[in-house]
């Protein structure tokens, strides 16, 4: 009787094996995507240009996600979610960490308006002042430390139309 048993546990552990590989591929795939397309970009002010490194989301899952649940923001990164077409954009804080300036940028590169010193956690909307392509955040406080306010030039990259 053990012995028609046996099989049926060795079939099971190695159907939880194959399982729990599938989970583990699903997830690390997510992970790579979001991580996949990273860009620098420069921000034009009257005095400086400064450089960013950025993870770009252009899918609506990637930009849903952005930086939720991170818990830190290298000063010279950020993130740029492309909308791919003008858009009133609409931001929020949920379940991020990270207090942020988030600049709405529009396809010409100018700076249409920011949300300096974002709450985090919080759900309330933060909107574009007007029709933008992009939203860059930066670690809060960044922005006015670099002098970068609405007019400046974002010099992004290429992207299709």
């Amino acid at each position: 009787m053990a012995r028609r048993f046996l099989p049926t546990l060795r079939h099971i552990n190695v159907t939880k094996l194959f399982f729990l590989l599938f989970v583990l591929a699903v997830c690390t795939a997510g992970l790579s995507r979001a991580h996949a397309s990273s860009v620098d970009l420069a921000v034009k002010t009257d005095t400086a240009t400064h450089s960013f490194s950025v993870e770009v989301m252009r899918s609506a899952e990637d930009r849903a996600r952005g930086l939720m649940h991170r818990k830190s923001l290298p000063a010279e990164n950020g993130m740029l979610f492309d909308f791919g077409r003008n858009v009133i954009a609409r931001m929020w804080m949920k379940n991020t960490y990270i207090p942020l300036d988030m600049i709405f940028i529009r396809t010409d590169g100018t700076i249409a308006n920011i949300a300096p010193d974002t709450v985090p956690l919080s759900t309330d909307v933060l909107s574009s002042e007007g029709e933008v392509r992009f939203v860059l955040e930066i670690n809060a406080g960044l922005s006015r430390q670099l002098g970068i306010s609405k007019g400046d030039t974002v010099q992004l990259p290429r992207f299709e139309k």
